[in-house]
């Protein structure tokens, strides 16, 4: 027996992080990546946003000061995924990271969409990606999905930004 779906209007909201140093953490979210400090509980905690939304990434150290990252083969976060709405700003994400120095550990087409993979400053996951039209998705012949991983061109992403900037 199959348990009811979920509303189809459900998304998840944001992510709050346990980071063991909120400066260095805001030097990643806000400094390279761009978004806004919306909120700061002084040297403990700072929620971040993009477009104005009250916060889609929350920081603290309540429980984390100071600490380290788990273990290779704990359980915990894969990774945190941020939406980007156009190519030409995972584009422009890419040259941001690119410019702080920060390694990629992986890029990737999907098929149904673009994707950067590395690491922020406490060694959390972070996916940066933009997802393609779903029109455009590929399928198998029965209609279902037929996702991949396929090398992703960087050249041609970091010109999709360059593009959109001359415009």
């Amino acid at each position: 027996m199959n348990p009811p779906a979920i509303h189809p209007g459900v998304r998840i909201g944001h992510v709050h992080l346990k980071v063991a140093d909120l400066e260095r953490a805001l030097a990643f979210y806000h400094g390279v990546l761009g978004f806004k400090i919306t909120q700061r509980m002084g040297r403990q905690a700072a929620f971040l946003s993009a477009g104005g939304y009250h916060h889609h990434l929350g920081l603290n150290t309540w429980e984390s000061a100071g600490g380290s990252p788990p273990p290779p083969g704990a359980t915990g976060l894969y990774h945190t995924a941020i939406l980007y709405p156009t190519r030409a700003q995972l584009g422009d994400a890419l040259r941001r990271v690119i410019n702080a120095g920060i390694p990629l550990e992986g890029a990737a087409d999907h098929g149904v969409s673009e994707a950067l993979y590395l690491r922020d400053p406490d060694n959390n996951g972070v996916e940066l990606y933009w997802d393609r039209p779903q029109e455009q998705w590929p399928r198998s012949a029965d209609g279902t999905l037929a996702m991949f991983t396929h090398p992703l061109d960087l050249d041609s992403l970091l010109k999709a930004a360059e593009g959109s900037a001359k415009e």
